[in-house]
């Protein structure tokens, strides 16, 4: 039995067993890739700083709310080029995937909403990955 006739027999469990194959490797290359102690310090920064904000609105100190929020500009902005590495790896396979896959999908029942099934199942699996690998 070849890879695509099993594909277009079960194509609900084939999209949902390929939406977690893909989103775990997302989620291994983000494990080896990203510097997670500096991006859970970041966060936790961010956290603090955004209570502060909250904090200084509430009182009517906007200037210093607005300061705060200029400073946190540069966190953010490393912890996008943090997280710019494994996406820049994944990216390019990604795009081939999703070719091969609407391909794919697109004789099955499902070829209007494979798409669907695959978003659903990437959060969900993205959300249990992460807490498996405890990544920020």
């Amino acid at each position: 039995m070849s890879f695509l006739s099993i594909v277009q027999q079960y194509p609900r469990v084939s999209i949902i067993v390929m939406a977690l194959a893909v989103t775990f490797l997302i989620s291994l290359i983000n494990y080896f890739f990203l510097d997670k102690e500096r991006l859970r310090e970041l966060k936790t920064r961010q956290k603090e700083t955004q209570k502060q904000i909250r904090e200084h609105q509430q009182s009517g100190n906007h200037e210093k709310a607005m300061q705060l929020q200029k400073d946190m500009v540069p966190e953010m902005m490393e912890m996008f080029r943090h997280s710019m590495k494994p996406m820049l790896i994944t990216i390019i396979p990604i795009l081939v995937f999703f070719s091969f896959i609407k391909k794919t999908f697109a004789e099955t029942i499902i070829a209007s909403t494979w798409f669907w099934y695959y978003l659903v199942t990437a959060i969900i699996g993205g959300i249990i990955f992460r807490k498996l690998l405890k990544l920020p």
